[in-house]
């Protein structure tokens, strides 16, 4: 068999896998060939030249019904798993030449919109051919049941399947407005806090309590104020508006400390804490290519920045 012959008898081969695939899904030749644009005869022979070359008989044929033998169940899930290798083979090269198709991305609302969102313009012009899917929310979402492709996480995280890359890492600062600090006092020891307003996380804290160091030693305090939030932007927003003190991510106060908007408080009593960064994702040798030049262009863009 010279190679042209070979190849066009694995071409054959792989489109007589398909035809006999249409025929047991819906069980008439007839059928199978309007939905492959071909004549009930032309399905017939393509079956019976597969018998033919097996030596065995795959379908039983009668008036009313078309059953598969034994023969013809195993060679339906070796072509099925064949075509499906062969699908899965032809989507990795043209995702390495273009990787294409939708992105869902999940990042939380104050790291989302100051920090990823304004990389994503870069981002769509590398990958055209990527529909981006961005959710801003601080809800934690569950990645390994589909409910988005990446997601970008704070803290520890916990042990699962789960690939994670990091992108950096943030600390935390005590924050007030001007006006506030002009109406009520500038809390100068972490103890001042009991007089004033905290604003403070409604979630994953069994107590609202705040860390802070002195001489070395680590501590923590029980702060209370008016009002709480499930997102650090929101935190940020009331105490620029003068409702309160909050110890939020620093990024989310960046912006408004260097604008004179928010003052930073006790800060000789920061205890360093800091909260790592990732991006988590559902990975191995299968993981989509708009997947991985995602992954690749978040590090790069992101690794080594700490604020």
């Amino acid at each position: 068999m010279n190679a042209k012959t070979f190849v066009n008898a694995g071409t054959d081969r792989a489109r007589e896998m398909e035809v006999f695939a249409a025929v047991a899904d819906v069980g008439s030749l007839s059928a199978a060939g309007r939905i492959l644009g071909l004549t009930p005869s032309a399905i017939s022979r393509t079956v019976g030249r597969i018998e033919t070359r097996l030596g065995v008989r795959l379908m039983l044929r009668t008036t009313r019904q078309l059953t598969l033998t034994a023969e013809g169940q195993a060679y339906l899930s070796a072509a099925r798993r064949i075509l499906a290798d062969l699908d899965d083979a032809e989507q990795a090269v043209s995702d390495q030449g273009a990787p294409r198709g939708r992105l869902r991305v999940s990042a939380a609302l104050a790291h989302g919109r100051l920090v990823v969102v304004p990389l994503l313009k870069a981002f769509v012009a590398l990958y055209p051919h990527i529909l981006l899917e961005i959710s801003l929310t601080d809800v934690m979402i569950d990645v390994a049941a589909g409910q988005a492709d990446v997601a970008i996480r704070f803290g520890r995280l916990p042990d699962s399947a789960l690939t994670a890359r990091k992108l950096g890492e943030t600390g935390r600062v005590v924050v007030a407005s001007p006006a506030y600090l002009a109406r009520r006092g500038e809390p100068i020891t972490p103890e001042d806090l009991h007089d004033h307003d905290c604003l403070n996380f409604s979630f994953r804290r069994a107590e609202p309590v705040w860390p802070f160091r002195r001489d070395g030693v680590d501590f923590a305090l029980t702060v209370k104020g008016p009002a709480e939030a499930n997102n650090g932007e929101t935190l940020t927003q009331l105490a620029r508006d003068g409702v309160g003190i909050t110890r939020v991510g620093a990024f989310s106060a960046e912006d408004d400390i260097r604008e004179g908007r928010l003052v930073p408080l006790l800060e000789a009593f920061n205890p360093g804490d800091r909260e790592a960064i990732h991006a988590v994702f559902v990975g191995g040798s299968n993981t989509p290519a708009r997947v991985r030049v995602f992954i690749d262009f978040l590090v790069e863009q992101l690794t080594g920045s700490q604020t």
